[in-house]
């Protein structure tokens, strides 16, 4: 079907009257809070696992550590509050943990997820449990060991892969540390 100019004209004027005498409720939609909001006994703030934004959420849980119910944060800069439809049933991951205060952790009872760093030596079968000092200290050693730079000051038998978690000011040290040690291959959100 083929609009002429005198139609387009037409249109354009019948539904600019519609709008002026109110047919269209343009008026914005409005959200309504739950009238019986979910009760929880922890609440800990944590970030949204799925995608690169960072959105803050709060995270309920019962005494027996069981996530309850998640929400958006509404301090946190990236959201506002908000959350998308993953984000709102994060609460439904097996392992979602988060933080209840200075000395307690909870975890959902399935959870799997590892709190402290483990290793496991050349030919050994079982994971030990190590400090985070030694932790540091074995990897800086491996980094010390195997890299090697060519005469440009290059070091390609190393590869650093980021997170999207980061903010800036972590993805700018990240980076100035991986340049510093001369590492090319280097991979993440915010690389400067």
């Amino acid at each position: 079907m083929a609009i002429t100019r005198r139609d387009f004209l037409k249109y354009t004027a019948v539904t600019g009257a519609a709008l002026y005498m109110g047919v269209f409720d343009l008026n914005p939609v409005k959200a309504y809070a739950l009238e019986n909001p979910p009760v929880w006994v922890n609440e800990a703030f944590n970030v949204c696992p799925y995608c690169g934004v960072g959105c803050g959420m709060i995270v309920g849980s019962n005494d027996d550590g069981q996530i309850t119910y998640v929400q958006g944060d509404p301090e946190n800069p990236n959201n506002n509050g908000s959350l998308c439809s993953k984000g709102m049933n994060a609460g439904q991951m097996n392992h979602i943990e988060g933080y209840a205060g200075p000395t307690a952790w909870y975890k959902a009872a399935d959870s799997e997820r590892v709190l402290y760093p483990l290793k496991r030596t050349p030919g050994a079968t079982d994971w030990v449990q190590v400090t985070w000092n030694e932790a540091l200290d074995d990897i800086a050693g491996l980094i010390n060991t195997t890299r090697t730079v060519d005469s440009d000051y290059k070091c390609t038998n190393i590869a650093v892969l980021g997170t999207a978690k980061a903010t800036n000011e972590e993805c700018y040290l990240l980076t100035k540390l991986v340049r510093s040690l001369g590492i090319v291959y280097l991979e993440h959100c915010a690389r400067l």
